[in-house]
């Protein structure tokens, strides 16, 4: 039965990251081994690491309060607010996001990209997504309000066209500018120096550069439309992987409330979300909740001007199509 057949890749998926926590000695388990837990949450006056990974992982995907988490396994709010971190930090640590630059790597990545509106030359379609935080005060107060009047984090993410995160930035404040996130980001110097070339495809709130496509705002010819076409078909693989991962940890999505933290507690878990997110695509666990769900983002125009070599070949791009 699919069913079955998903719950236990859910199972093996689990236990992999259970049996890797332990091996990296991350010490978030005490003194009693996974294989031969009691039926005892507690031991020791220490939530084992099977628990501990339960609470962190149902918070993520179900959005409860800690409280509900808590009585589920038997374990007390303040203890689910102490371990949350440390299983995020743990899970941080071995679970990895790096973009390709080996040759052979970045060739197939530009043949998948292809093969979806025959776009050439794509490593990556970027986009950035509003996820809800805690309201806070002080003197930053105002830069976490997004455009849509809500606190947030701007969070920033490449992917390749399998929705997996290729390179990713969850450390700037809801009102942030996409084009800001992006020039202060790692992405700049990657593309630049990246082994055959190639760009990335992002909406138009971000800068047309040598290694960034954007949409024409105005298409003016045949040809300019059919390109934003073969663009938007192309780049919508990242809106997907948004709304995949917003579904699958619904603590992300507005429909779960916000992440109760300071912002670099909701930093950080969102960073495990989207690495847990590729673990999930490689291990092809499926998605339940109904699928997919409307991504959220600052949707506003970038307004700087152009450098005409990457005016020039966008055109020349334009005129493949």
């Amino acid at each position: 039965m699919p069913f079955q057949t998903g719950i236990e890749k859910v199972t093996d998926c689990f236990n992999i990251i259970c049996i890797t926590l332990i091996k990296s000695n991350t010490q978030l388990y005490f003194k009693k081994p996974l294989f031969f837990f009691s039926v005892y949450t507690i031991y020791n006056n220490n939530v084992i690491l099977l628990f501990q990974v339960l609470c962190t992982l149902r918070f993520m995907a179900k959005a409860d309060f800690f409280s509900e988490v808590g009585d589920i396994h038997g374990i007390s709010k303040s203890s689910v607010c102490v371990f949350l971190p440390r299983v995020c930090r743990a899970l941080n640590a071995f679970l990895h996001i790096d973009f390709p630059t080996d040759a052979q790597t970045l060739l197939k990545m530009k043949e998948e990209f292809y093969a979806i509106a025959h776009f050439p030359n794509v490593v990556g379609a970027i986009d950035g997504t509003l996820i809800p935080i805690r309201g806070m005060n002080g003197e930053d107060e105002p830069v976490y309000v997004c455009r849509k009047n809500f606190h947030a984090l701007n969070v920033q993410g490449v992917v390749d066209a399998n929705m997996r995160f290729i390179n990713i930035n969850c450390r700037f404040p809801g009102s942030t500018h996409d084009a800001y996130v992006f020039q202060h980001s790692s992405i700049p110097g990657i593309l630049e120096t990246l082994p055959g070339g190639g760009w990335l495809l992002g909406d138009s709130g971000y800068p047309l550069k040598d290694y960034l496509m954007t949409p024409f705002i105005n298409p003016s010819t045949p040809a300019e439309e059919r390109y934003n076409a073969a663009h938007c078909k192309t780049r919508n693989v990242v809106e997907r992987t948004f709304g995949v991962l917003k579904a699958r940890f619904r603590c992300l999505h507005s429909s779960g409330g916000y992440l109760p933290f300071k912002p670099e507690k909701c930093a950080l878990v969102v960073e495990t979300c989207m690495k847990l997110h590729n673990k999930d695509i490689n291990e092809r666990v499926p998605l339940r909740n109904g699928g997919a769900v409307a991504n959220q983002h600052n949707n506003a125009v970038y307004q700087g001007a152009a450098p005409l070599r990457a005016r020039e070949l966008r055109q020349q791009l334009a005129s493949r199509f």
